[in-house]
């Protein structure tokens, strides 16, 4: 691996551990209540709150491990379902943010998830007021296409992030915040693919990307 991979693969790590942080702080803060407390009503909150934080934990792993890792438990070929649930897991309350789903395939390429899953993952950061996002995937003339919509009364979409995407953002700037943009980019651009992300907006955000093969 080169200096540049190794830096990437650190970055990753490191929006791992902070994305990581929250729910397992939370499981930290459920054990040390429930070891303090004695009412039957408390004690079974605090439980909700462990099973909630460690389904949050597991289900952001999973979704991490195809998203950015190797995912040696996939082939070079993934059913579409597994990326949808991990897609459900991330939109979470379904009151907040409603989730379109238009992927036909029985099978996709492995690199054609894990830039789905990315996109994904950019566009629900930046629903920061909840919204609609519509994620679909077709086998085209030119390749894989993937196109991934998020709608909302408030779009906020990182500049560091819209440059990663662009390509426009200079590797040495590159942060734990902009490095799965930058992924997402290099990993479209290494199948010989293209990567297009729509012009600022408050309220929407489109994002597509066409890979080879």
């Amino acid at each position: 691996m080169t200096q540049s991979g190794l830096d990437i693969a650190a970055l990753l790590c490191s929006k791992l551990c902070h994305d990581l942080l929250s729910p397992v702080g939370a499981i930290n803060n459920g054990l040390e209540l429930l070891e303090d407390e004695t009412d039957p009503e408390m004690q079974d909150r605090c439980m909700e709150l462990l099973a909630d934080s460690a389904a949050a934990s597991a289900n952001k792993l999973k979704y991490f491990r195809l998203a950015f890792g190797a995912a040696g438990g996939f082939g070079e070929d993934v059913d579409p379902a597994e990326a949808k649930q991990l897609v459900e897991s991330l939109v979470g309350n379904q009151e907040k943010i409603a989730l379109g789903w238009a992927v036909q395939s029985a099978t996709l390429p492995k690199k054609a998830i894990k830039i789905l899953l990315n996109l994904a993952l950019i566009a629900r950061e930046a629903l920061v007021r909840g919204g609609r996002l519509d994620i679909g995937a077709e086998a085209g003339d030119q390749g894989i296409e993937v196109v991934v919509r998020a709608e909302g009364t408030k779009i906020a979409l990182d500049e560091g992030i819209r440059a990663a995407l662009e390509g426009t953002l200079p590797e040495a700037d590159l942060s734990a915040r902009t490095a799965a943009a930058w992924m997402s980019r290099e990993l479209t651009l290494h199948n010989n693919g293209d990567l297009r992300i729509s012009p600022a907006s408050e309220t929407e955000l489109l994002l597509g990307a066409i890979v080879t093969g």
